[in-house]
């Protein structure tokens, strides 16, 4: 592009216009593209915030790796234990016993998944002793037959530190009349929250000797839970352990373990991101229509470049630099809007909350009660260049319709 194009397409995006209507279209098309910018820089923000957020908070209660016993427990597994400790990437390994029961209180009953957990080593391969509001884990060694519940669970169960609750668990004793259930009470020594509703609605920790005396295991246990150096090198690791152990054992990691939720995720974030765009494209057409009418409204003054000795494809250029124009405005001001809004979204939403009195985020239905934000560069600079793509892409057709214009049937009615 040389000088004369820029030259000339500055001078025509800066001059006054003579029908006020085009500038309305103008002004319509680079409102579109902020809009279209701002919202997709925020909506990607939010969602990564979400993808980050509950990956924190799931691999605080549970574990980069898990080796269990392929279909029956883990008899030796102090033995497992120091061979898998000794392990290069491996920070921490803790056993557990894990199994579904129902628990009982006052008359409310509320399923749940109950794990044995020794509090001492339990501290090596997550983050939950960080997480509780009352009692300690600590308390589940000194208090026989102690609970720990999820802070949503005591809510429904109507307990709290000290109360007497009920398990009932499905693998019970052979009689005469059948399986029974076994039961046993448990005092809750503490409360977690760990801020995913599916967990704290649904989780309880016992002690191992505890969980072992109870699902009749004697000393083995479901599995070993595994921490890692680098939890996202977690089904790499995975993949070469489970070569390593055999068949015997089943190697899970934590990415399988949530695969579906993951995978729905990013498929949300996907679809949103194209959804989004097309609030862009729409700005695109406008910008289509807009140098459509500016063409028509500059033919006498195409048909004299043209006469001067300027070439279809300078006159193409001239009004491309117009659509760009338009569209880097655009896409400067979305970006510049959609970098503040996704930055002040964890204190906008909350004050709007505040002011009309509503929550958009229910504990009981989402995973997450706050809505959060994480803005990456990358997508921004992915959304900038998509913005640019599409606004340039709508340049084409008007400046190409430009170069085709006749200067003798421009100038006849002149």
């Amino acid at each position: 592009m040389s000088p004369f194009e820029l030259w000339v397409g500055l001078r025509y995006t800066r001059a006054k216009r003579r029908n006020h209507f085009i500038s309305f279209i103008t002004g319509t098309a680079i409102l579109g593209m902020v809009i279209g910018v701002a919202a997709l820089i925020t909506v990607m923000a939010v969602m990564n915030g979400f993808d980050h957020t509950l990956r924190s908070r799931i691999l605080a209660v549970t574990s980069d790796v898990i080796v269990q016993g392929n279909g029956v427990p883990v008899l030796d597994w102090r033995e497992s234990e120091k061979n898998l400790s000794q392990v290069q990437g491996v920070t921490g390994v803790a056993p557990y016993v894990q199994a579904q029961a129902m628990l009982s209180h006052d008359g409310l009953v509320s399923g749940a998944l109950v794990e044995g957990i020794d509090p001492q080593l339990e501290g090596r391969v997550n983050r939950l002793a960080q997480d509780m509001q009352a009692g300690s884990l600590d308390a589940l060694q000194k208090q026989p037959w102690g609970i720990v519940l999820g802070s949503a669970l005591a809510r429904q169960l109507g307990a709290t530190i000290g109360s007497k609750v009920t398990l009932i668990s499905p693998k019970g004793g052979v009689t005469p009349l059948g399986v029974t259930p076994t039961l046993r009470q448990f005092t809750v020594v503490g409360l977690f929250s760990v801020g995913i509703y599916a967990y704290d609605s649904g989780m309880a920790y016992i002690s191992l000797p505890d969980a072992q005396a109870l699902y009749n295991l004697g000393s083995g246990v479901t599995g070993l839970r595994l921490q890692l150096q680098n939890p996202f090198a977690a089904p790499v690791f995975a993949a070469r352990l489970q070569k390593i152990l055999g068949p015997a054992f089943y190697v899970q990691d934590w990415t399988q373990t949530h695969e579906n939720f993951f995978k729905a995720l990013a498929m949300e974030k996907l679809v949103m991101f194209v959804i989004l765009s097309l609030i862009i494209a729409v700005a695109a057409f406008n910008i289509v229509a807009t140098l459509v009418m500016v063409v028509t409204d500059k033919e006498p003054d195409i048909a004299i470049l043209r006469t001067l000795g300027a070439r279809p494809r300078s006159i193409m250029l001239i009004f491309m630099v117009q659509g760009v124009i338009i569209g880097l405005f655009g896409t400067a001001l979305g970006v510049l809007g959609g970098v503040l809004l996704a930055l002040n979204i964890p204190t906008i939403v909350p004050f709007i909350e505040q002011l009309f009195h509503v929550q958009f985020l229910s504990p009981e239905v989402y995973s997450i009660s706050q809505l959060p934000s994480r803005l990456e560069p990358a997508d921004v600079v992915h959304v900038a260049i998509a913005a640019l793509l599409m606004s340039w892409l709508a340049t084409l057709y008007p400046s190409w319709r430009a170069s085709r214009v006749d200067p003798a049937e421009a100038l006849r009615y002149e």
